[in-house]
């Protein structure tokens, strides 16, 4: 108790010192978050973005009504408006902010803490990882927030979140990180791996920051569990690992992220299977198969090996592993350990896209054939990892049904294995074949494992 009160008689003799520093300990961080708030805060921004969305019937979709409704209640343009939150990175006006708060956004407006409002555009999104990169227009000796590269995160961390929730306006809530490396558990579009923080987010929070004592970027507020809105004291946030990746690529002039692509299947090391495997304890990723042009297969892993860590860092999941990788970038080479039969191997890896050979030959049927607007490609590794496709699929993919496509029942990732009973092997072969199966068709297409038929009559 002493030496709480002499910490605070020094700080009242020298109130200057106090107020214009960061808080430097354990002890006044105690006693005020002010000067920390003072420093971080102008660097959060308050985001609104708009976009035209075309509004539907809820019947739409209905096997009874559908038809009528597409055709006599056809969808109406309306304008749909998102509220959230952007840490500033640089002073020339970078920002990063969830992609589902500016993803696709036609307009975007950006609020400074001192109401000052700037347009912004989006140089690179992601839907997956749910993070955007943006351009503040006209915007020079921005105050900004430095990413925290140096040091690894530890649960138990004193953390800070700055953001707008609820559009009340910039608000500050405290906490400490809970836990590291979630995945799986994150609402929204984001997948992969997070930190768990119980500082209070909630709607309008999404893209503000998270930042350590020391007033420095630790991760992106992306989303919370909840059964009633509001905050349950577990919220997400994205590594700012992450975010650098993000930035590097934009301003190198990508549009699109582009991650590592790994080229196998897995599953993570449970008890039982650690046992059978004969490991000390469970952990890791074990490989059930791995595509012959991926760079882990032409590094010499196999299937059976154990994936342990990647440059040093444990993987448990899949989602942790390709978080990871996308850190490291491609081009990258890393370390990864590997368990195989009993004995623990250290294997480099050459990071690498998904390779785009064979030529996808895209193709867009046009107004006068039989599916207008149907959009195929072959497939190849970039094709399979851009669409969710199992890790060997091969043929024609739909990538685009078009709308009379969308109305028999065709959908994006639909891989073509007849019409009428021919089997195209090249994405020229399909416009032809619809032409010669006219007025009849039948068209099977495999879905998530298993073979439809759609039948219908032009």
């Amino acid at each position: 108790m002493l030496r709480y009160l002499a910490l605070v008689l020094i700080l009242a003799a020298h109130p200057a010192t106090a107020e214009e520093r960061v808080p430097q300990s354990p002890v006044e961080i105690t006693l005020t978050f002010a000067p920390l708030v003072r420093e971080a805060a102008p660097a959060v921004v308050n985001i609104y973005a708009s976009r035209v969305v075309q509004s539907r019937s809820p019947f739409a979709d209905d096997p009874l009504f559908g038809q009528f409704f597409r055709e006599f209640a056809p969808a109406r343009p309306r304008v749909q408006n998102s509220l959230g939150s952007g840490v500033i990175l640089s002073e020339d006006g970078i920002v990063v902010s969830n992609y589902h708060v500016v993803g696709e956004a036609e307009d975007i407006r950006v609020v400074m803490s001192d109401r000052r409002e700037y347009a912004a555009r989006v140089l690179l999104g992601d839907e997956e990882s749910d993070l955007a990169i943006l351009k503040l227009e006209g915007a020079e000796d921005m105050p900004h927030l430095t990413l925290r590269q140096d040091a690894p995160v530890e649960v138990g961390e004193l953390v800070l979140a700055i953001g707008n929730p609820f559009g009340v306006g910039q608000t500050v809530s405290s906490g400490i990180v809970s836990g590291l490396a979630r995945s799986g558990t994150a609402t929204g579009n984001a997948r992969g791996y997070f930190i768990q923080t119980d500082a209070p987010i909630n709607p309008g929070n999404s893209g503000g920051a998270l930042i350590d004592v020391a007033g420095r970027l630790i991760g992106v507020n992306t989303s919370i569990l909840t059964r009633s809105g509001g905050s349950n004291g577990i919220g997400f946030a994205i590594p700012a690992a992450l975010v650098a990746q993000f930035v590097a690529q934009a301003e190198a002039g990508e549009t699109r992220f582009q991650r590592p692509w790994a080229g196998l299947t897995g599953q993570p090391v449970d008890q039982d299977l650690s046992d059978s495997l004969g490991q000390v304890r469970p952990g890791g990723i074990l490989i059930a198969d791995i595509h012959p042009r991926s760079s882990f297969s032409e590094a010499g892993l196999e299937v059976g090996d154990v994936i342990r860590a990647i440059d040093g860092a444990p993987v448990n999941s899949p989602p942790e592993m390709i978080y990871h990788m996308s850190v490291a970038g491609i081009g990258a080479a890393a370390e990864i350990e590997v368990l195989r039969a009993g004995t623990l191997e250290t294997l480099s890896v050459t990071l690498a896209a998904a390779p785009d050979t064979p030529d996808r030959q895209p193709v867009s049927l046009g107004e006068m054939e039989v599916l207008p607007g149907l959009e195929i490609a072959r497939i190849n590794p970039a094709v399979s990892d851009e669409m969710g496709l199992p890790l060997r699929a091969s043929g024609i993919v739909v990538t685009d049904p078009g709308r009379w496509g969308a109305r028999i029942g065709l959908r994006r990732g639909d891989i073509l294995r007849g019409i009428n009973g021919f089997a195209p092997e090249e994405t020229s072969d399909v416009a032809p074949a619809l032409r010669a199966a006219a007025p009849r068709f039948r068209l099977d297409v495999e879905r998530d494992g298993r073979i439809v038929a759609l039948r219908f009559r032009s």
